[in-house]
């Protein structure tokens, strides 16, 4: 009997091995194959570990890497962000909003960075929270600049200088600590004083703004109407003192060319031109001259030249 119990513990055995033995080969091979195999996305890239010497993985798809040796850390490269000011249900954080301006006044300023992974290595190792890193250094460079800008700068006409000059603060510093991310954008998202009566005075401050715009514009588009008429108008102006020029020019010439051919024939002859001369004017003064002579003899008025008595007649007769 024991015989027959031994016989059939050592078959049971040899049954055992042969289906269990390939079935835990079947699985140790399912899973050197599953950890073998990895997937990168396309907005995705990784770095592989071996024995902790990190290389980045760039190209999306399917990889092979050696099981339990190496050890694949999967980077997110697509543009993320983060507020400052506010948090996710968009209620105010005084603590990161709350700044002092050149001009010592108090205001709420809300940003939000726009950031990407740029180097999957260094993002990983060379700084434990890198994204925490940016924000520091992004609330650092946002004070520095908000305190270099006056109150109105910050709330009005400012923005766009201010966003660009943070920027520029923030590239310099990641350059500066290499810790692989790279600065997308950052935008204010909002800025306002701290009370509603400044916030009040601010806007009254805007109106005033707005309407000195307007008044600008309707002034310039009154002077764009006015001025090609008062342009043509002076235009007509120098034409016509223009032509007058010319005439006085033309006549003092003809004057001059007169009076240079009279001299020319007085030095020729000087009593001769003198007298024609005379008589010339004469020609042109006597004809409307009258000459009355009082005679003392008779007492009769005598009026020289005569003047016809038909004429005297006939006007005495109208």
């Amino acid at each position: 009997m024991e015989i027959i119990n031994n016989n059939y513990f050592k078959g049971s055995k040899k049954i055992i091995k042969r289906v269990l033995y390939p079935i835990l080969l079947l699985l140790l091979l399912l899973l050197l194959s599953v950890n073998s195999i990895y997937t990168i996305r396309e907005q995705e890239q990784a770095v592989l570990t071996t024995f902790g010497i990190a290389t980045p993985v760039t190209d999306s798809g399917l990889h092979f890497k050696i099981p339990f040796i190496q050890q694949v850390h999967k980077v997110n490269t697509t543009i993320q962000g983060f507020s400052i000011g506010y948090d996710n249900g968009n209620n105010s954080n005084e603590a990161e909003s709350l700044m002092i301006t050149s001009d010592y006044n108090f205001v709420n300023v809300d940003f939000f960075v726009e950031y990407k992974i740029s180097d999957p290595v260094k993002a990983l190792y060379a700084s434990e929270k890198p994204v925490v890193i940016l924000k520091n250094i992004a609330q650092s460079c946002i004070r520095t600049v908000i305190g270099s800008y006056d109150v109105d700068s910050v709330l009005t006409t400012g923005k766009n200088e201010i966003q660009s000059v943070i920027k520029e603060r923030i590239i310099a510093q990641l350059n500066l600590h290499d810790i692989g991310i790279q600065l997308v954008n950052i935008t204010i998202q909002d800025s306002e004083p701290p009370t509603a009566e400044v916030m009040e005075a601010f806007k009254a401050v805007e109106t005033a703004k707005q309407g000195k715009e307007t008044s600008i514009n309707n002034a310039n588009k009154y002077r764009n109407e006015k001025l090609p008429e008062a342009e043509a108008k002076a235009d007509q102006i120098l034409q016509n003192a223009e032509a007058a020029k010319e005439q006085r020019i033309n006549e003092a010439n003809g004057q001059v060319a007169r009076f240079n051919a009279i001299y020319g024939e007085y030095i020729k002859n000087p009593v001769i031109t003198r007298q024609r001369m005379f008589f010339e004017a004469m020609e042109d003064i006597l004809p409307s001259l009258k000459v009355i002579i009082n005679g003392t003899e008779s007492s009769v008025d005598t009026l020289l030249p005569l003047e016809p008595f038909s004429a005297n007649n006939t006007s005495s007769e109208e």
